[in-house]
Parts: C-alpha cells; structure tokens; sequence
C-alpha cells in the first residue's frame, strides 16, 4: 500500500512539476513564434539529438504519462523554438527552457555535451530518462543562469558532482535518482550558495556515508541565510541518520518535509510544531521514540500526517484532534494500545485512516462512521475483537475496507456487499463466521474480496459469481463446495484466485473459462490423479503465478508409462508444483518459460539429469528448486553472466560430480543448498567472491581436504549458515579463518515481536532449508535474518579449535562433533552470548569445562560427551538444565548432573560474570581448615592405594604430570 502511495505521489508531483514548468515558459513562448532563435542555438540542440539519436529508437526506460522522444520532431530549418520541449526568450531568441523529461533518452551524457553550450538556460529537465553508468557531469556548473534544474531518477550514478553548489540561481533542485552519493561538505556547499532555494529533493541520494552529525542542524540553523524561502525539503530515503535537531522550527516557510526513510533516529523535537505553514509532514519508517510531540496539533494548515513504523511509545496526544484540515493520517505501527483513539473521530475532513500493525483492545468504534468523507480504512493485525459494525456501509465514499489478521467474530454484514462505492474488502485471517447472506450484490463494484483464514464453514463457489466486476477473490482455509455441470457464461473473469486450503479434490470446472488469470494457488488440497489437459490453456498468455504444492498430484498416462513434467503457460513468472507425486523427467522445453522467476518442483519423484539450460535460460530466474527427487547425473554448467539467481536448491537427490565453476557468474547468490547428494570435490574456495552468499550447504556429500587455503580469506562476509556436515573434510582450522565472516562478528539483536526473514521474489514464497539444531534435524520454513549456525560435525578435522571462534557472536549454532580436535575448550566461546545449541561430543578434547560458558544464558542444547575432559562441571547459569548425557563419556569429569563427586566438601558455584580466583570463592579460614583436614585424609589414603594399587597411581600420576607440562 505504501509503494502504490508514493508511487501516486511521484507522479502527483511529477505531473504538477510539468504544469509549473509550463505555466513559467508560457510567459516567455507566448510570441515565440515571431522571434527565431538564433543559429547557435539551433545548431547546438541539433548536436545534443544527434547525441542520444541512438538511444531515441528503443523503448523508453520508464514509463509515465507523456514519455515520447520530444527531440525526434525537432528537424533543421525549422524555427527550434517551435520544438517539443524547447522555449525561447520572445526578445533575444536564446533557448531559456529545455524541458526533455520522459523522453526515452538513453546512454552517456558527456561533459563535452553540447547542452553545456547553451548557456542563457534557466529550466532544465532531464528526468524520468535513462543516463544508465553516467555520472552527473561537473559541466553543469556552467549553466549559471539555471533556475529550476531537474535531474530526477534518469538512472545517475556516482558522486554529486561539488560543482553544482556553484548554481547560486537555482530554486528548484531535484537530484533524486537510486544510486547517487553526495558528500556531506557539498551538501553544506549546496546549503550555503543557493540562498535562493525553494525546493530540495534528494530522494534516494546517499548521503550516509560522510555526514559529521551536526551537519543538519548547521543547514536548518545557519546556512540558508534566506531559510524563510523553502517550501520543500525532500530527505526520502537518504540514510542520513542521527537525531532531528531542534532547530528544524527555524524553517519557518516549510510547506513540505519528508523524511521518509531517512534514518532518523532520538526523540522528535517539539520545534516541529511551529512551521505554521507546514500541510505534508511524512516521517515514516525511521527509528523515532519517546512520546509524539502535542506541538504537531498546532499544525493547522496540516493535510497529510504520516508517523507509521517508529518507536513511539505512549497514546499519541490528543491535540491532533485539531488538524482540522488532515485528510491523511497514518499511524501504523508505533505500539498504539489502548482503545482506537478517540481525536479521530474530531477530524472531519479525513478521507485515509492508516492504523495497521498496532496492538489496540477492543473493537471497531462506530464513531469512525461518522467520518462521512472515509474513503479508505486501513487497521489490520491490530488484535481487534468482536463484530464488524453495520454501520460501516453508511460510509458512502469508502473505496477500501481492510480489517485483516484480528480477531474479529459473528457474521460479515451482508450491507457490506451493496456499498456503492466499495471496492476493496479485506477481511481474512479472522474469526468470521457463516452464513453470507448476498442479495442483490451484482451491481456491487467489489474487484478485491478477501475473505480467507475465518471459520466460514461449507460454502459454494457460486454465490461469489453474482460479484460481478471482481478480479481478485481469496477464500484459502474455506471448505468450499463446486457445482458440476453447465458453465456460467457470467462467471466473472478473475486476474488472482486464491483457493488454496479449501478440501478442494479435483480441479474445478469453472477455470476452464478464466482466460486472463494471473495468479492461480490451489496448494494445499486433496487433489489427485492427473492434471488434465485443459488445465494447461487457463490464462494462457496471462498466467505468471501458479501454485500446485502439497497435492497428490501425478501425471502419468493410463498405461501407467513415466510422461515429463507438463509445461505450464509460457507467461508464467512462478511455477511452485512441490510436494506431489509427480514423475517422469524435466523436459528441455521447460526453458521456453523463459519469464520464470521462480521454478519450484521439490518433494516430488522426478528422475534423469537436469536440464543444461536450466542454468541460463531465464535473465529473470531468481529461485531455482529441484530439492527432493530423484535426480541424477551432474549440475548445469551453464550460469551466465547477469543472472540474477537468489537461491538455488538441489539438496536431497542422487546428483554426482563437482560443482559447476559457472555458479561464481551468479553475483546476486544468497542460498546455496547441495545437501544430501553423491558430489565429490574439493571445497569451493572461489564461493568465497559471491558477495551476497548468506546459506551455504554442502552436507552429506562426498567432499574433502582442507576447507582454508593461504590465498583464500577475504570472502563470505554475509555468510550466515555454514553446513559441510557430513563429508571427508580435513585439516586444522587457522585462526585468521573466521576474521572476514562478518554477518555473525556483530550481535544483531532479537525482536521476536517482529521477526524479519529472508526475503523473497513472490509472495507466500520463502525459502527453506534443513540444519541440526539443539542435536535434532530441523526445517526452517522461513529462514530469520537472525539464525546463524556453523556445523563441521562428522568429518575429520584435527587440531585445536581456534580461539577466534569467540569472536562469532551472533552465532546461535555451533556444531563441532564428530571430529578429531584436541586441546581444551576455548574459554572465548564463552563470548558466544546468543548461541543456543552447542556440540562439541565425539572428539579428543581435553582439560576442564571452561567456567565462561556459564555466560551463555540462552544456551538450550549442550553436548559434550565423548571426550577427556576432567574436572568439575560448572555450576550455575544454564548449566543446571543439562542432564548426564551432555557430560557422559567423559571419565575425568565430576558433579552435578553426574552422580561422581569431585571430592569431600562442597561443589564451588561458578560466577560467569567475573574472573573469579580460588580465594574469592571461599573465605581464607575454610580455605586452611579444608587444607589441614585434606592434607590428612590424603596421606592415610594416598598409603593405602600405593601399597594396594600401584599400577593405578602411576597411570594417574603420569596424566597429572602431562596436564601440569
């Protein structure tokens, strides 16, 4: 909904960017006809078309309304202030206007170009084109008399050239574009020259890197000598950081400020609510907290409010209940409790009411329905309980109605269904229930209906299809009943059809007249046997995403003989077929699908070797998974340059060989899983280059040798699971190894409130793998950003295991068994503050249990069985909550939970928050009296075993010499 927002608002401005341009040419065009421009300039707008005639004959990079390439109409001899986007001084004839934004300009702009040349230009705008790998040329410096300058998203790149702070003219300057730096001592030069400044737009620019922190309190306080001039400043997205400073109130002529994204974090000062003549506040999605500011509700001329996605905490004051003129408020999650708060129901004027992703108590309050100008609702996942209100259809401009992800119970308004203006209802994943009553509902203007995840009970299809105008229908998790028979010609043609979860057996009927479906998911079901034939023509031409998951699906013929994989629509953008029984092999004609993003046909019984195309066919292919088969024979050796594959998964089949070299093209790589399979190679030292590599998994293969080579330390900075599990892997670990593994150096903090996971191209889609977690094997379905796990377990390691481990300390895995290490625990992991599981069984390590473990306070799973380990077992912390199997096969080792005592006297209690010595442990007097009373016991028994058991003193004397050396 945000993107669809700002998208609005950037041709809303865009739009009203072309207006002003023209309304301030129309004074000097109006008698342009009668005055020719003079030779120079002709000739010089000539060269400039010749420059980018190339470019001109492709499609335009972005499309908007009036992109068209202006400067093919421009022919010589004709008067060049007769041209498209060109105006002229209507006294001297020079070229003051040059207006070419969305004009399909494509490649290189020169420092030599000749738009340099025209130098009486006062508005310039080259926006919405594509300047793809050209950086802002310095030359621009050079257009002295510039006003209005215009250089937004044309696909810029590098450094903002320091010259443009010499443009002490402009007063409109927009840089806005995805991939551009600028310098904080330009930004303070930009600041300082252009006293005349009404409007900044620096979306997207970066200007993280280099920013002194009092830099923005500088340019708000000081450095815009004529501050009362600016009516915009647009930080969108520029990772600028750092708190808000007071003296933001000294912009006392702002009309707009967004800072949208911009990093921002510290209490919002109160100053903000003296710019009396502020109407656009935006300053969503950055790290604000402490209390909202009472001082906002004195904002009167505010039209649009937008605080979603910070810290606040605390109601937010009423005193916003006096933005009498706010048609815009947005205030989703910013730990809202409570009931819904009651200032809204003063502003009378609201037309978008966003509340989403809160935490409020209650219900929907019918008072909101006496905001008669409501024309969309937006308070899903807020926990809110009981009925939806009738009251709601006498609302009669809502146009979106969400109340998704709560608890809301009874029945759904039938009135709901008859609204005249009603187009978007959204109320799945609730507690809704059965019966829906429609009646006379085909006139309703519904084209999105959502109503999956509720407890609707049976239901036909059919009473949907009286909902004539509707496109996108979701009624997942519904026991849904389908007519057989004659097919309605009036059965509405749908675009997204979500029917996964519904008892459905067999494929419905009614698709074989959905033509134009997009997105089709019937994953979930009980639908068996084979895929008829006709299902393969539902949206032919239109089908990009369709979900056959989790059926018993199968295509075989009726003599039983193994047929390939069946082709879906060659529109098709994501194919997820997983979980069925389907056979037979990948068909090569698979790669004539070449708009496929996504290709899932995991967990089925497909056989034969992959297809070699599979690794170049698509330049959009970003998720390729074949896990759980049958497949054999050796990987695709064709990964091209530009791919862009996020994840690749072939764990789980019969695939033999090496990994292919080819894979070191896909840049973008962040899974990789080749798990469970028959490969034999040597590790792949160059995955180290793949800058994006998060997953790597090689488990339960064939590998071996060493895994660290001297030339090969500089890469997986992202790396976040590590399994080679399960293969001939040897060698020591060096202590440099891990230095450079970045992405679990840094505790990056739990929020289990709101987990964040890997993200992915479609949605419903997330990638999975399976590690070994706390001793059992476990499936991710989701894979958190926070999860890092390294598992070298059976292979044949040796050696000491590096102190540098400890500076992992992210890490909430750590698998080291079934190796060969020796020497002692590392007390460094006790550094390991989130680690969770740790198994070090099944070696040769010896010494005592390092009493710093006991810092690992969310330590569930220990294991360290299986070694020569001596001594007491720590006491305390989480080591209280391990049994003897943690422990046992160690002959050395003492105390609780094993029933061997450590000696006389009581077990000392390990503090894990400090280093402790033996005389702060125990008062110095225990310490002589324990001395005496042992020194005692010790010679009557040390007498009787060396006269009774020699041999066993010396083997024990000898082990102590060793652990002493």
């Amino acid at each position: 909904m945000f993107s669809m927002r700002k998208g609005n608002q950037y041709l809303t401005l865009y739009l009203a960017s072309c207006l002003f341009f023209i309304s301030n040419c129309q004074s000097t065009s109006s008698t342009s006809s009668k005055h020719h421009c003079l030779p120079d300039q002709s000739s010089a707008l000539l060269l400039l078309k010749q420059e980018f005639e190339e470019g001109m004959s492709s499609e335009p990079v972005v499309y908007y309304p009036g992109n068209y390439p202006k400067m093919k109409s421009w022919k010589a001899k004709v008067d060049c202030c007769s041209w498209d986007g060109v105006t002229c001084n209507n006294k001297t004839g020079q070229v003051v206007g040059l207006n070419l934004g969305n004009s399909w300009l494509s490649g290189i702009l020169s420092p030599n170009s000749s738009l340099f040349s025209l130098h009486h230009l006062q508005k310039l705008n080259l926006s919405m084109n594509g300047f793809i790998f050209s950086t802002i040329p310095s030359s621009f410096s050079q257009l002295v008399r510039l006003s209005h300058l215009d250089l937004s998203y044309s696909n810029f790149t590098g450094q903002i050239p320091s010259e443009i702070s010499w443009l002490t003219k402009l007063i409109s300057l927009d840089l806005s574009n995805f991939n551009l730096h600028l310098k904080g001592k330009d930004l303070e030069a930009i600041s300082k020259n252009m006293t005349n400044m009404r409007e900044l737009h620096l979306d997207h620019v970066n200007i993280s890197s280099s920013v002194p922190q009092p830099l923005l309190q500088a340019i708000v306080l000081s450095q815009f000598p004529s501050r009362s001039s600016l009516r915009v400043l647009d930080l969108y997205s520029t990772n600028f950081s750092g708190k808000l400073p007071n003296s933001f109130g000294n912009l006392e002529s702002l009309n707009v400020l967004d800072l949208h994204n911009a990093s921002f974090s510290g209490e919002l000062p109160n100053s903000i609510g003296h710019i009396e003549p502020l109407n656009f506040l935006n300053l969503d999605y950055n790290h604000f907290l402490g209390q909202i500011p009472s001082s906002i509700g004195n904002l009167s001329q505010l039209t649009s409010l937008s605080l979603s996605f910070n810290n606040f905490n605390g109601q937010p004051p009423s005193t916003l209940g006096n933005l009498a003129k706010l048609n815009f408020i947005s205030l989703q999650s910013i730990n809202l409790h409570g009931k819904i708060p009651s200032f809204l129901n003063n502003l009378t004027q609201l037309e978008f009411l966003y509340l989403s992703y809160n935490n409020f108590e209650g219900g929907f309050p019918t008072s909101l329905t006496n905001l008669t100008k409501l024309r969309e609702i937006y308070i899903s996942r807020c926990q809110l309980k009981g009925p939806i209100p009738s009251e709601i259809s006498t609302l009669p401009q809502l146009y979106t109605f969400d109340l998704s992800d709560n608890s809301l119970s009874g029945a759904i308004p039938s009135l709901l269904f008859t609204m005249p203006s009603l187009e978007k209802l959204r109320l799945d994943q609730n507690q809704l229930t059965a019966p829906l009553k429609f009646k006379n509902i085909s006139s309703s203007p519904l084209w999105v209906l959502s109503l999956g995840g509720n407890a609707l009970g049976k239901m036909e299809l059919k009473i949907f299809f009286e909902l004539k105008n509707l496109l996108y229908l979701d009624l997942s998790g519904t026991n849904l009943l389908i007519s057989k028979g004659n097919i309605n010609s009036t059965i509405p043609y749908f675009i997204r059809l979500w029917l996964f979860s519904c008892n459905l057996t067999e494929f419905p009927d009614f698709l074989k007249t959905q033509t134009f479906l997009m997105d089709l998911d019937l994953s979930n079901n009980k639908i068996e046997g084979k895929i008829p034939k006709w299902f393969w023509n539902v949206g032919k031409e239109t089908m990009q995403f369709l979900n056959l998951s989790f059926n018993h699906l199968r295509n075989l013929s009726s003599n039983m003989l193994q047929e390939s994989l069946p082709i879906p629509p060659l529109s098709t953008s994501y194919f997820i077929a997983s979980k069925n029984n389907l056979t037979g092999r990948i068909p090569s004609m698979i790669c004539k699908v070449n708009s496929l993003k996504i290709l899932d046909i995991s967990d089925n019984q497909l056989i034969g070797e992959i297809p070699q195309c599979l690794g170049n066919f698509s330049s959009s292919l970003s998720i390729l998974n074949l896990k759980r088969n049958l497949f054999q024979g050796n990987l695709p050796e064709t990964f091209m340059e530009g791919s862009i594959l996020t994840s690749l998964d072939f764990s789980y089949n019969q695939i033999q060989g090496k990994i292919p070299r080819s894979l070191v093209k896909c840049r973008m790589l962040e899974v990789l899983n080749l798990g469970n399979n028959m490969m034999i190679d040597t590790f792949p030292f160059w995955l180290e280059s793949l800058p994006e590599l998060q997953i790597l998994i090689l488990r339960g293969n064939g590998f071996h040798g060493p895994i660290w080579g001297p030339h090969n330390m500089l890469g997986f900075s992202k790396l976040r699971v590590f399994d080679i599990s399960y293969n001939n892997f040897s060698g020591k670990l060096p202590l440099e190894y891990f230095k450079t593994w970045d992405a679990m150096l840094m505790v990056q903090g739990r929020d289990n409130s709101q987990p964040e996971y890997m993200e992915d191209q479609a949605p419903y889609y997330k990638d999975s793998i399976t590690v070994m977690n706390k001793g059992e094997e476990m499936v991710l379905v989701k894979i958190l950003i926070i999860f890092t796990s390294i598992d070298l377990s059976n292979n044949r390691f040796h050696g000491e295991i590096p102190d540098t481990m400890g500076m992992l300390k992210d890490l909430i895995v750590l698998n080291l068994s079934s190796n060969s290490f020796t020497g002692h625990i590392p007390s460094s992991l006790g550094n390991l503050t989130e680690l969770e599981s740790l198994d070090l069984s099944r070696n040769k390590l010896l010494g005592e249990i390092p009493h710093q473990l006991l810092s690992l306070t969310f330590l569930a799973y220990l294991n360290l069985s299986n070694n020569q380990l001596m001594g007491l077992i720590p006491q305390g912390g989480q080591f209280w909550t391990f049994d003897n199997s943690s422990f046992e096969g160690n002959l050395g080792l003492c105390g609780p939970p094993l029933s061997k005592k450590c000696g006389h006297g009581e077990i000392p209690t390990f503090e894990p928050s400090k280093e402790s010595s033996f005389g702060e442990w125990f008062d110095w007097k225990v310490v002589v009296i324990g001395y005496a009373c042992g020194f005692l016991i010790g010679l009557v028994t040390g007498h009787v075993i060396i006269s009774k058991r020699p041999n066993w003193f010396v083997r024990t004397f000898r082990v102590n010499l060793r652990r002493q050396r």
